[in-house]
């Protein structure tokens, strides 16, 4: 059979094809630390869960409009003035089904066959994927340390060619958990706005940060494109659900799209996520962005104590990003056999990197204290025996 050349632009996601591997051990009687998908082993808050049962009981399961509910739409501009001091008309945001939803609606708005794209590397491979299908050529520009892992306003005005109509960032990021400054943000939107460009910004992390002042490309940059979701800071991974924060003239095409490519997101996920703007709720998940903080600051201990905590630690999200140079140059045969060898699932780079993930590796420190001292010990023996 034949299928579009299109499908060919993305490649498998290798953490999942790991995760299989590591609840086949789990099912097999092994006792398996999994910090391997982006996935807390926090529930859906509570009152999340009862005002979707509420929602399903008063028969909220009918369409809403494309663009999603008013009154969440108008709930995410009221977050977004209390804990950005930005002023976003409800009207801007576009609810969609998951992060994964608004990042489509905006690659088919902003691309077409011959644009160009920069964004960094690494990066998120659904990211570069999505604008692959939309017939776009990618310009993935290696960052490190010396720019703290992030497409600078430097590196934005070197890269840009006459075909860019498009730089996308993430901030906080995946894999490596880095941030933008509100100085370094600012930077990037002139550099892109001098250039005729698009600003496409991926928040869906915004909410879990660490010793740092929290910004948003929706206070500082008017003309970008917002991306964000209720899965990571929310908790409501599985209820799928996302949003789009866009300028006012880009709001009717992405709802004529919306209404084509997906008509609504869910109906009693729109209603149920309602609940975690309640004060009782916003605590729930500031104690857990605590406990993450925690888990972070753990986990960095531990990998420096084996030599192998990153130079420049990871500000957000839940990750950290590990140059294993030293021990392999396969970083998907490093993750199965520590995965074989100590029960350990990990992610492998070259999930996320065009350049240089074949000697990095991510982990997710999505389990409590306790397992990550223990994991800590499981990968100090298993490089023990490299």
């Amino acid at each position: 059979m034949e299928f579009s050349s299109r499908v060919a632009r993305v490649e498998a996601f290798r953490v999942m094809s790991l995760l299989e591997q590591a609840q086949a051990r789990e099912a097999a009687g092994h006792d398996v630390i999994h910090l391997e998908v982006g996935e807390p082993d926090f529930p859906t808050p509570e009152a999340v869960i009862q005002a979707g049962q509420r929602a399903l009981a008063a028969g909220h399961t009918r369409y809403t409009p494309a663009a999603g509910l008013p009154a969440l739409r108008e709930a995410i501009a009221e977050h977004y003035a209390q804990h950005f001091d930005a002023r976003v008309d409800p009207a801007r945001i576009i609810i969609t089904p998951g992060a994964s939803g608004a990042l489509l609606l905006a690659s088919q708005l902003l691309v077409e066959q011959g644009d160009r794209v920069l964004m960094a590397d690494p990066n998120y491979p659904c990211n570069r994927h999505l604008m692959a299908l939309s017939g776009a050529e990618l310009d993935t520009v290696a960052v490190g340390p010396e720019s703290g892992w992030q497409l600078d306003a430097s590196l934005v005005a070197r890269h840009w060619q006459p075909a860019t109509r498009l730089a996308m960032l993430a901030s906080p990021s995946n894999p490596t958990g880095h941030t933008l400054s509100r100085d370094a943000l600012t930077a990037v939107s002139h550099a892109v706005g001098e250039r005729g460009g698009h600003l496409l910004v991926d928040e869906i992390y915004q909410g879990l940060t660490y010793d740092i002042e929290p910004v948003s490309a929706a206070a500082l940059a008017p003309g970008a494109f917002v991306v964000n979701s209720f899965s990571k800071y929310f908790g409501m991974t599985g209820w799928r659900l996302g949003w789009l924060v866009a300028p006012d003239p880009a709001v009717e095409p992405l709802t004529r799209l919306a209404q084509n490519v997906f008509l609504a997101a869910s109906t009693p996920s729109q209603h149920a996520a309602l609940a975690v703007f309640a004060p009782s709720c916003r605590e729930e998940l500031e104690w857990r962005r605590q406990e993450l903080h925690k888990r972070r600051d753990v986990l960095l201990a531990g990998l420096a104590r084996l030599e192998l905590a990153p130079s420049v630690p990871p500000q957000g999200a839940f990750y950290v990003w590990l140059d294993i140079s030293r021990y392999s140059h396969d970083s998907q045969d490093f993750c199965r056999r520590l995965l074989e060898e100590e029960n350990v699932a990990i992610t492998p780079g070259i999930d996320f990197a065009v350049r240089g993930g074949e000697y990095h590796v991510r982990i997710a420190f999505t389990n409590d204290v306790a397992r990550l001292e223990e994991a800590v010990s499981r990968l100090e023996r298993f490089l023990a025996r490299q």
